[in-house]
């Protein structure tokens, strides 16, 4: 194993972990309207959803992309598609109240967020990264093990930070009006993630 490659490799994963992306977005919003303990799913999913991507991809299902790159457009336009919806539902999201165990409105569940990463351009990039540029780590497959076990390690751990962030923010928006702009400001964000998309394309 290159130890040096792993740093580099534990770096990048941590960089592209916890810095705003949109599952960082949505977790936040999340943990705010709906609380940490119903936003559990939604970090589950996740974190399973893009590991398992990041293991599919390095045993090969990233070749059935190169030899047809017309589905990562498909991907994209899909993501983008999801990702406006996703927006909209934050934006109207209403709050619940601690005491009530049902709420307005409804987090998402695992296996949304776990089949959101395929769509995820932010994902794609981590995943593309991932997989080319820290594939010395060790010997194949050992490489896409060690990739897996810490994108589970550090996605379980960004995804707890930024729910309970949002959870933390419970008690300051107290109010349906500051809940609400706080979401619609979550949703523009979420939006704005889009850019890079679009000037990749």
């Amino acid at each position: 194993m290159s130890q040096s490659v792993l740093i580099a490799f534990v770096m990048f994963a941590v960089v592209m972990f916890f810095t705003p992306g949109p599952n960082n977005i949505m977790l936040l919003s999340s943990g705010l309207t709906y609380g940490f303990r119903r936003t559990v799913p939604h970090m589950a999913g996740i974190t399973v959803g893009f590991a398992f991507m990041v293991g599919a991809v390095g045993l090969g299902l990233g070749t059935v992309f190169i030899a047809y790159p017309v589905l990562q457009t498909i991907l994209k336009y899909i993501g983008v598609a999801y990702l406006v919806y996703l927006a909209a539902a934050i934006a109207m999201a209403e709050p619940s109240s601690p005491e009530s165990g049902d709420g307005s409105g409804r987090p998402m569940t695992f296996w949304g967020a776990a089949m959101f990463q395929w769509v995820n351009a932010k994902g794609w990039v981590m995943v593309i990264g991932t997989i080319t540029a820290y594939a010395a780590i060790a010997a194949f497959p050992w490489n896409i093990a060690i990739q897996v076990g810490l994108s589970l390690i550090l996605g379980t751990l960004s995804c707890i930070a930024w729910a309970l962030f949002g959870t933390a923010l419970r008690p300051v928006l107290t109010s349906r009006l500051a809940v609400r702009a706080f979401n619609i400001v979550m949703a523009i964000l979420l939006l704005a993630s889009l850019y890079p998309v679009f000037m990749d394309a």
